[in-house]
């Protein structure tokens, strides 16, 4: 037998040995991540029962009577989640003192959904402008930094004298605090992209208009979709501010009712609503970058917040 019959026969038969093998692996790699899912997702339940639990059963121990100060939590002032979990119950059944529940969180949602994408897309827009000419960075640079620097409650109250009571005023808000983020992060992704790159774009024959889209907005799209994270929440920040500071619906102007007439299970109960609505619009962000930047490597796995 010649040597390279040999040898040919050693190639088809190692593919059949090495594979199985692979198999197991990838196996045994998928039980891990299982595992782990699993383990994270007891973990999280568990901490949530130890707080909310630690919380309700602080305020009643210790009560003497009527008077609820002798607790070890006074729920008058810090609420108590049974208290939280039948005022979400009441609006939900009987509606809010501003009209059905299901209509705050409507306004409240359509004033952030707006504000978050107008402020998307202009913060993408100048930050991909500023980030490619330094002229106009330079002579914009410092009015985008005394404007940032401006607190935004004070914009809140000129939008509503502005504005009004009614929804610009609360989009215009929202529009402001996301502006911000999603510019900074895309000047700088822009200011990022490799410059070994954009060149030997240039040399292979790229019109400016070849090299926004294929080369300088992909390599900026990491930070732009990394703003998005968090200027969702600010987006909601923005809705709820202005709405607190004057409107006629929404779950700001249910948080401030509920604070005028010290009714702390109502105000946390407002809050739970908020964080539901983060915590969906983080995953379809999560979703949303998975799809979009699929291209990049993952430099750190099985590591989700």
């Amino acid at each position: 037998m010649s040597a390279r019959s040999v040898l040919s026969r050693a190639d088809v038969a190692a593919p059949s040995v090495a594979q199985p093998e692979a198999q197991d692996f990838d196996a045994e790699r998928a039980r891990r991540r299982q595992r782990r899912r699993w383990l994270v997702l007891s973990l999280r339940v568990a901490l949530a029962v130890f707080v909310l639990g630690t919380w309700e059963a602080g305020t009643r121990i210790g009560c003497y009577g009527p008077d609820t100060g002798t607790c070890v939590i006074d729920k008058f002032f810090f609420g108590q989640p049974s208290g939280i979990w039948d005022q979400l119950v009441t609006w939900t059944q009987r509606g809010t003192a501003q009209g059905p529940l299901w209509e705050q969180i409507v306004v409240t949602l359509e004033e952030t959904v707006l504000g978050f994408f107008i402020g998307t897309v202009l913060g993408i827009v100048f930050g991909v402008a500023l980030g490619r000419n330094r002229l106009l960075s330079d002579v914009a640079g410092p009015y985008i930094k005394a404007l940032n620097a401006m607190p935004r409650v004070v914009l809140g109250s000129i939008f509503t004298i502005m504005l009004g009571l009614e929804m610009p005023s609360k989009v215009a808000l929202a529009v402001v605090l996301v502006f911000f983020v999603v510019f900074f992060n895309a000047f700088q992704g822009v200011r990022e992209v490799d410059r070994d790159l954009v060149a030997n774009a240039r040399i292979l024959g790229a019109s400016p208009g070849q090299l926004q889209r294929h080369v300088i907005l992909p390599s900026a799209l990491s930070w732009i979709i990394a703003s998005l994270h968090t200027s969702f929440g600010f987006a909601l920040v923005g809705a709820i501010v202005g709405e607190y500071l004057g409107a006629r619906k929404g779950i700001g102007l249910m948080i401030a009712t509920a604070q005028g007439t010290f009714n702390a299970n109502g105000v946390y109960a407002a809050m739970f609503i908020l964080a539901i609505v983060a915590i969906i619009a983080e995953a379809i962000v999560t979703r949303l970058e998975n799809c979009l930047i699929r291209w990049r490597p993952n430099t750190i796995t099985d590591v989700t917040i």
